[in-house]
């Protein structure tokens, strides 16, 4: 693999050391797990309002995966599937940087290992993924410094996504002879086939500008300082969705995403409405609107 240059550096903003290892972990095989200082590897806090934050804390290791955290962040967003007046879930990365992809103790073992057992294993990773991808709650990704190979999967897999200017992104797996696999759907998912065909084959990395131009985040904050503000802002502003219609709304959308509109599809959306009508959000929200009042989820 081939040094990292002067420019990357720069851009990245980390010693020689700390690039290499960012480029040669950046790639979603999982492995056994480098030992912490910190057991509490998946922090998670909420408050009384529904609106929750799940932090990888791995900052030492730039929260890069191993088996323990992908397995703390399949706990988490499993528990989040059946959790009620949940609003919102904000996920992030400690000390500055989303994550750095997979950890390099992981590469080393694995590539010791047979092709079912790293079959096995990688299924970790998928599953997590699988399980953030399905959480009811609208699910939003907060960027800052790196969100590489695995990580810029995590930022596919959620919602939607912010990103600090200057946060650095890349899919680099064909630089180590891999491949992207397990986060491909949520890629292509988020930025389309053609973009994700670029991304994947060319291994380049892009900034926080150039993944909004992708699809891949939704806005970009001028700075770190602007984090707490956004998060007050958007939390306040989904104070007035039902908790229960965002969450069909978001299964809605994975129904019908490439689905052929045939009469089976027109059947079942009209279904669908005509539940949400007679639901007791649906009945509450209507009458709210038509009595110029607040619905007693904005309450």
């Amino acid at each position: 693999m081939a040094d990292p240059t002067p420019a990357d550096l720069n851009a990245l903003d980390v010693t020689p050391a700390e690039a290499a290892e960012i480029n040669a972990i950046a790639h979603p095989l999982l492995a056994g797990a480098a030992p912490d200082a910190n057991d509490d590897l998946v922090q998670i806090r909420s408050t009384p309002d529904g609106v929750v934050f799940i932090t990888i804390n791995r900052p030492a290791k730039r929260n890069a995966f191993d088996a323990a955290t992908i397995a703390a962040l399949y706990e988490a967003f499993e528990t989040l599937q059946g959790a009620d007046h949940v609003r919102i879930v904000f996920v992030r990365g400690a000390g500055g940087t989303f994550s750095a992809g997979a950890d390099l103790g992981w590469m080393r073992d694995a590539a010791g290992w047979s092709e079912s057992d790293n079959r096995d294993d990688a299924m970790g990773l998928a599953k997590m993924l699988k399980a953030l991808h399905d959480v009811p709650a609208l699910t939003v990704a907060i960027v800052e410094g790196a969100a590489m190979g695995g990580g810029a999967g995590i930022v596919a897999a959620c919602d939607m996504a912010v990103a600090v200017k200057g946060a650095k992104f890349a899919f680099s797996e064909v630089k180590l002879g891999l491949i992207p696999a397990t986060i491909a759907p949520y890629v292509v998912e988020a930025v389309g086939a053609r973009t994700a065909r670029a991304l994947f084959m060319t291994a380049d990395a892009f900034d926080a500008d150039a993944a909004m131009r992708f699809g891949l985040v939704g806005h970009v904050l001028a700075s770190a300082d602007e984090i707490d503000g956004f998060v007050t802002a958007f939390a306040d502003s989904m104070k007035a969705c039902a908790p229960g219609a965002v969450g069909d709304a978001k299964r809605l959308v994975h129904h019908v995403a490439g689905h052929r509109l045939d009469h089976g599809l027109m059947e079942d959306t009209a279904r669908r409405i005509a539940h949400a009508r007679v639901s007791p959000e649906g009945q509450e929200g209507v009458r709210a609107y038509l009595e110029k009042r607040e619905p007693g989820w904005a309450e």
